[in-house]
């Protein structure tokens, strides 16, 4: 059993070799799938990244009337704490929401002036909220849009990270989709490569197969080597894919940074460069068998 999968394994790499050109140009078309497939994934990483920082930023404030009964602005946040689509409610005093307002402007003195001239704290109490889904604040801005909140509610306003984030899904969706397309259309071009140049060995060797045939060796050992090369070029084509891939990472990883600074796309790519060239492999892999062994079963019953 051994000595056959070694010979097969010989087989399939001379056969190789002796094609060096044409295998080399199946490799390369092959390797254009697997960078195309790999920057699809490594944008993916990127994009939900991008939309899960975003989707924090998001929540709807809620300020109240002057001289509203801070019993009923708890009772409000109970209630909302209640919803299933709320995932937190912060209640902001008039204190806190000053206090706040001079840590953001500490060295202002135009500010400090303007407040030391009103006197009483012009900021409202609020609250801010928090869904589990950017969309549920519909849901949340219907709840607060009820009639016996009227009275206690001044104004409700979303955060302007909505459109921004509607937008980035949109463009995500769309990167997603003509990502497919040519990862699609650059694999079938090379299943076609490789389809024709298995066949072309087989044509080259078709006289030694023949006498492989009369000798009595079993369509599984015939087939084997050609198999083999399909491996090669698989393993070639997702190893190469990583090596190239690898620098343009490392280069564009700190313009990523200053976009999304939470995001690390280098030490992300070495974390999962295992993960990565696996499914590589498994894409490459699958495309060089499956064509190298569509094209030796059709010549085998022809």
């Amino acid at each position: 059993m051994l000595t056959t999968l070694y010979r097969i394994a010989k087989y399939g790499f001379q056969n190789f070799l002796r094609n060096y050109l044409v295998s080399i140009a199946t490799i390369l078309v092959l390797l254009l799938a697997v960078v195309v497939f790999e920057s699809l994934i490594l944008f993916g990483v990127v994009g939900e990244k991008a939309i899960s920082l975003v989707q924090d930023k998001i929540d709807i404030s809620v300020d109240f009337l002057e001289g509203t009964p801070e019993d009923e602005m708890l009772k409000l946040k109970s209630s909302l704490e209640g919803l299933q689509e709320v995932k937190a409610v912060e209640y902001v005093s008039k204190d806190e929401a000053l206090k706040r307002f001079k840590d953001k402007h500490p060295e202002d003195s135009d500010i400090s002036k303007a407040l030391e001239e009103l006197g009483d704290n012009p900021l409202r109490a609020s609250l801010n909220i928090k869904a589990y889904d950017p969309k549920d604040y519909k849901a949340v801005a219907a709840y607060l849009g009820n009639e016996s909140f009227k009275n206690i509610i001044e104004n409700i306003s979303y955060n302007q990270n909505q459109l921004v984030i509607d937008r980035l899904a949109k463009i995500m969706d769309i990167g997603r989709q003509a990502g497919f397309v040519l990862t699609l259309l650059l694999a079938t071009v090379a299943s076609v490569v490789s389809f024709n140049t298995i066949l072309l060995a087989i044509y080259s060797n078709k006289d030694e197969i023949g006498i492989m045939r009369l000798v009595g060796a079993s369509n599984a050992f015939i087939r084997g080597p050609y198999i083999v090369v399909g491996v090669i070029y698989g393993l070639s084509a997702a190893l190469i894919g990583v090596l190239i891939t690898a620098p343009f990472v490392y280069l564009i990883s700190p313009v990523i940074k200053v976009l999304i600074p939470e995001m690390n796309i280098w030490s992300y790519f070495l974390s999962h460069i295992f993960g990565i060239f696996g499914y590589n492999l498994l894409f490459a892999v699958t495309i060089g068998v499956v064509s190298s062994f569509i094209v030796v079963r059709r010549y085998l019953k022809g």
